[in-house]
């Protein structure tokens, strides 16, 4: 294992004699061993770990668990390096081995390798061994193990599953302290973050310089297609990113940081061989993309670049006033930058197959670097252009779960490297010829000068972080502070939930409010921590004043969940209970840990014993199908009569809706979202089985010729029909394919499975109030390929969103008329 670098606390080793390979189980553990004062043992997946993926199956898969149970707190970090052996115990000497660091955390207790080695190479003598790594079904696996104190200080980005350069790119970024500074200045006030890139990115660079866990990138990724659609385009991210910055940078104390630290100058010269005309061009360039096909090392590509090239055949120069012409090209820098930034193309378009490919030739580049001899004869030598390697990122497809991106930084000006990944970790690099660095994945060197690299990597300290992202985390403190201190003291509290009127009409589905279901949208439910203790009168008057209502004009009904699992109404609190305990009270009603109540306000303080019990009324909610717009509407509750009929309230009804009074109703009761039985006008409520809480739905009563009209349509006419189609409701989410350009970066829809994909589209349309023609879709599934979506498929929604329920829009903005 190559030494990190870093204080070693512990180090032991452990052989484990595995006989019976050939009969061995799918997955078998080691006996347990102590390392650094924990217990350990080792998986063996002899036959591959299907779990992982398929192509793993072919390779043997190893790894180290952390199994000491005792110790598991979510405070675990053991920072561990470690190598596994296979070996014949006839042959030690040869052996194969892979090693590897890890950071052991509650949420990673076991680390290790899905590919150790090919089953098929197992059995056979190969790699200038004599005998087989397993012979006579017998082979011995060695663990070796260093425990390191923490190496690092340093925080991580989460890995939300988008697998792209995002998260290596920012902590590149942050890294150049300089930088980090000057977007700690960017003004904020009257900014909306969730429309800002420069104001995400101020907040990830302030979490990662503050927290002590793993950082979110959500809020930045929003504007950039999540990371879906620029998978290979750094120059493309970083482009828009500097873009944003420069100019929020402006007019404040660190205008122009932007310039001062990317912004080289390079002077390109186009001379016609033919004819006397020249043209000399000088620019600033922010990065510089430099060829690796053909190249061994960055000084090949470096002389590349700046190589003469003549322009001819289909490539020549269109001069004005001579036409097309033979000429001479070259480019030549006048400056380099502090900090230099170096794109490695390591893609090239393979048309023989149609696709681009990566090229994963090694390729070998200096840890100090002189750029002078790259320089225009002209240009300022004045000052030093020695420049020091400060980061390398890497996209390494060969990695066990896929192809990562992972950055290897030098934060400080030091010889240690750390590499920032899904975990942060210390690093090793390889060195190759005379001490070069070597990579067959590097995609971008970061270098910066080495006279200026005091000034670029000074400390933060607390002056450079301005008051309002000081005030934000001292809050955020104070209640993660007041969170902990008060978690020892969480059994003493209740959850309670408060359903109010307005809640259950702005409900549009199924059930009075939507508590947990994740296919539907969640209704807004306020929540209250109330301690168990305390009495329902002192909970009555906490929410009074939250709501600012009196209290006596408060009424709160129980909320269960019926054994046909609908949410409804079971019972109101009285004042009786006035002096009981919240608890108590929970106890009575539920299992549940939690307390859901329906808040009913009255307009008149009432007596409330008498107005119930002796009138027998019971409360019902009302819902509305409107086949027109095909919704339905919940018009909130209504007191009827137990023992009147149910048409006798169809006057109330047509008045809630603005029907004239003898319209014609039907209605029906929703029992369950498979269940809505129509009720008979002239039974009564107690004969049709109505209760407290239960819902009632009504529509106008449609003449054949209606019916007929909506059929032929393919719209619902009925409220059974409506019913059955909720069932058939998902959630869509919709995600801008370039997010920071678009207004509504992401938005859900409640759309029907069985939509045609055109419907779709004039859905999405009138949700962004734009023509529907405007409008382009991609999908990405399962395995990350992106599909290009006509308008006039003959698909079903639900056809469409097999491996998914995200759409990626893209709103055109020129449209051509032919």
């Amino acid at each position: 294992m190559p030494d990190l670098g870093h204080t070693v606390k512990d180090f032991q080793y452990y052989t484990w004699h595995v006989t019976d390979w050939k009969n061995l189980e799918r997955k078998l553990t080691s006996p347990e061993f102590e390392a650094g004062g924990w217990k350990w043992r080792l998986l063996l997946f002899p036959f591959g770990n299907f779990n992982y993926d398929e192509k793993s199956a072919s390779h043997i898969a190893i790894y180290l668990d952390f199994v000491d149970s005792q110790k598991t707190h979510n405070d675990l970090h053991i920072c561990v390096q470690f190598a596994l052996l296979l070996w014949n115990p006839e042959e030690p000497t040869k052996f194969v081995n892979n090693h590897t660091y890890h950071l052991f955390s509650a949420d990673e207790l076991d680390w290790g390798f899905s590919k150790f080695y090919n089953q098929n190479k197992l059995f056979i003598p190969s790699d200038e061994r004599t005998r087989p790594l397993i012979e006579n079904d017998v082979c011995n696996i060695t663990v070796l193990v260093r425990i390191l104190e923490n190496p690092t200080e340093y925080i991580g980005l989460k890995n939300q599953g988008t697998n792209t350069f995002l998260n290596s790119m920012l902590q590149s970024l942050y890294h150049i302290k300089y930088l980090r500074k000057a977007v700690y200045q960017i003004p904020m006030e009257g900014d909306n973050s969730v429309r800002s890139i420069s104001s995400a990115l101020q907040r990830i660079f302030y979490q990662l310089n503050v927290s002590d866990a793993p950082v979110e990138t959500t809020e930045l990724k929003k504007f950039f297609g999540w990371n879906k659609f620029f998978i290979n385009d750094v120059r493309e991210f970083i482009k828009i990113l500097r873009n944003d910055l420069e100019d929020k940078l402006k007019n404040t104390i660190v205008d122009g940081t932007i310039s001062k630290l990317f912004a080289g100058t390079i002077k390109t010269c186009i001379k016609c061989v033919n004819v006397n005309c020249e043209s000399l061009r000088i620019d600033d360039y922010y990065d510089i993309q430099l060829d690796i096909k053909g190249c061994k090392n960055l000084d090949d590509s470096f002389m590349k670049y700046i190589r003469e090239e003549i322009l001819d055949g289909d490539n020549k120069y269109d001069t004005e006033g001579y036409g097309l012409q033979v000429a001479k090209k070259s480019v030549i820098f006048e400056s380099f930058p502090p900090v230099l930034h170096l794109q490695l193309n390591r893609f090239e378009y393979d048309i023989q197959n149609n696709k681009t490919v990566k090229l994963n030739n090694l390729y070998e580049f200096p840890m100090e670097i002189d750029l002078q001899k790259y320089l225009s004869p002209d240009a300022d030598k004045s000052q030093s252009y020695k420049y020091l390697l400060h980061g390398i990122l890497v996209r390494d497809d060969d990695y066990d779960w896929e192809d990562r991106y992972f950055a290897f930084l030098r934060p400080e000006k030091s010889n240690r490297w750390i590499k920032f990944g899904d975990q942060v970790t210390p690093a090793s690099i390889n060195y190759g010829y005379e001490g070069l660095l070597q990579s067959k994945s590097a995609y971008m060197l970061i270098y910066i000068r080495e006279s200026s690299i005091d000034e670029i990597l000074s400390p933060i300290i607390s002056e450079d972080i301005p008051r309002h992202l000081s005030n934000l985390q001292n809050g955020e403190n104070a209640v993660y502070k007041q969170r902990n201190e008060d978690s020892k003291e969480n059994q003493q509290y209740l959850q309670t939930w408060i359903v109010t009127e307005k809640a259950v009409r702005n409900h549009k589905g199924i059930d009075l409010v939507n508590f947990e279901n994740q296919e539907y949208p969640l209704s807004e439910i306020p929540q209250f921590e109330i301690l168990k203790e305390d009495t329902y009168g002192t909970f009555k008057k906490l929410i009074a004043t939250n709501f600012k209502i009196h209290t006596d004009q408060i009424r709160f009904w129980t909320i269960i969940k019926r054994q046909n699992k609908t949410i409804r109404l079971h019972e109101p609190i009285n004042d009786d209970y006035l002096d009981k305990s919240m608890e108590e009270i929970r106890k009575k009603i539920t299992k549940d840990n939690g307390l859901k109540l329906y808040m009913e306000i009255l307009g008149n303080p009432i007596n409330f014993k008498k107005e119930y019990l002796k009138t027998g009324a019971i409360v019902i909610f009302i819902k509305y199908f409107n086949p027109d717009s095909q919704s339905l509407e919940s018009l909130g509750q209504l007191y009827v009569q137990k023992n009147c009929r149910v048409g006798s309230i169809f006057p109330i009804l047509c008045k809630k809706k603005q029907l004239p009074l003898n319209t014609p109703l039907n209605i029906y009761e929703e029992i369950t979202p498979y269940m809505i039985k129509k009720i008979i006008p002239k039974f009564t409520f107690i004969k049709s089985n109505i209760q407290n809480g239960d819902i009632i739905c009504f529509q106008k009563a449609l003449k054949a010729k209606e019916v007929n009209k909506y059929t032929l349509t393919g719209r619902m006419n009925n409220i059974p029909q409506f019913y059955e189609s909720l069932l058939e409701n998902i959630i869509v989410k919709f995600k801008s394919k370039f997010g920071y350009r678009d207004p509504l970066p992401e938005f859900d829809l409640v759309l029907n499975k069985n939509m045609l994909f055109e419907v779709v589209v004039n859905q999405v349309a009138a949700h962004l109030n734009i023509d529907s023609s405007r409008l382009l879709f991609t999908l990405i599934d399962s395995s990350e390929k992106t599909r290009e979506l006509d308008r006039t498929i003959n698909q079903t929604l639900s056809e469409i969103l097999q491996f998914s329920t995200d759409l990626y829009y893209e709103v055109l903005t020129n449209l051509v008329s032919i």
